[in-house]
């Protein structure tokens, strides 16, 4: 039985345009999709014409066990040991930087047509409090694995058909906090992206593009933030400090507005960048608006390089920004 993307027995998570009928897109890595049947296979259906190859990839779970990688597709067949209920969760893992994500036609996007299934079966709801990422490369898992050079070229080699291999949302710092914390993550990351400056896949600013899922999509998502993090920085050191505190606050101008009760918490960037003055900046700002933005000072936790951190440099963050996020949220 084939089953629409708005069935009741299917769930979104992240930055998901939903006006067109026929399929849910989304953009951003970390986005998600959950449904549940009773039964022993699903198929789940996307709509990959305008997918530029090498296609992106993405994270397969059933019932919460093992984390499966592939190629998206027009059709992928998940088959479960036996009969039951069962929940599965698909994941944009990882794709290409220079893919359009932003503007059409739109080649590094995720469209879900929706399942089918012997028998659809209503999911539990899911009552974590949500937990939204906004950032950069580094948000969005880029270069988290840099094991697939080509042709015996150093590990440090850059190789966009090989980014699919390299980049994974889920083993970020945002994504590890989000478990770590027991929250439901929304992420929104773009390579290259900072507080001045638009990025890879042709992605505005950060300001420009929080409202929206991509161009002409307003956020949609189901359910306000608990708690907004911001991590840019990185990007923005080339157009100096001035510039770059003028637009984080537009950016906190943006966020708070669409965002009255979430708690805000500006994390610093990961290689040092900027990190007492946004401190001192968020103070001023915090006084000035009669607001508590809160800062975390990252300066210090990892290394400065690589500038995109391997899994235990994003482990180690994770680690340390748990401990800083529970102390807030418990005051």
């Amino acid at each position: 039985m084939n089953i629409s993307y708005t069935h009741e027995s299917i769930r979104l998570t992240g930055r998901w345009d939903t006006r067109d009928p026929h399929c849910a897109t989304a953009t951003a890595t970390g986005s998600y999709i959950e449904f549940a049947f009773e039964g022993k296979m699903a198929l789940a259906r996307f709509d990959v014409l305008q997918n530029a190859t090498p296609r992106l990839h993405l994270w397969i779970q059933l019932d919460g066990g093992a984390m499966i990688e592939s190629p998206i597709d027009s059709y992928l067949r998940i088959v479960a040991p036996e009969e039951g209920k069962h929940v599965c969760r698909i994941i944009y893992k990882g794709g290409t930087e220079h893919d359009r994500r932003w503007y059409a036609p739109l080649t590094g996007k995720v469209s879900f047509v929706g399942v089918q299934v012997e028998k659809p079966i209503a999911l539990e709801a899911d009552e974590r409090p949500i937990i939204e990422f906004v950032g950069d490369s580094i948000t969005e898992g880029v270069l988290i694995d840099m094991d697939y050079p080509l042709k015996g070229d150093p590990i440090s080699y850059i190789d966009q058909n090989n980014r699919v291999y390299q980049d994974d949302v889920c083993a970020t710092y945002a994504w590890l906090t989000a478990e770590a914390m027991n929250m439901r993550p929304i992420m929104m990351g773009y390579g290259a992206v900072g507080a001045t400056r638009s990025g890879m896949g042709l992605v505005p600013a950060a300001d420009i593009s929080y409202p929206q899922n991509f161009d002409g999509s307003p956020i949609t998502h189901a359910g306000k933030p608990r708690v907004i993090v911001i991590n840019h920085g990185a990007n923005d050191r080339g157009n100096g400090l001035v510039k770059y505190l003028e637009k984080y606050e537009v950016l906190l101008d943006v966020i708070r507005k669409m965002n009255p009760e979430a708690i805000v918490v500006a994390l610093s960037a990961f290689c040092g960048a900027f990190h007492a003055e946004l401190g001192e900046m968020i103070a001023a700002y915090n006084e000035k608006n009669g607001c508590k933005v809160h800062f975390v000072d990252t300066n210090g936790w990892i290394p400065v390089e690589p500038l995109h951190p391997l899994r235990d440099g994003h482990r180690t963050v994770a680690t340390n920004f748990t401990a800083a996020l529970k102390e807030i949220l418990n005051k």
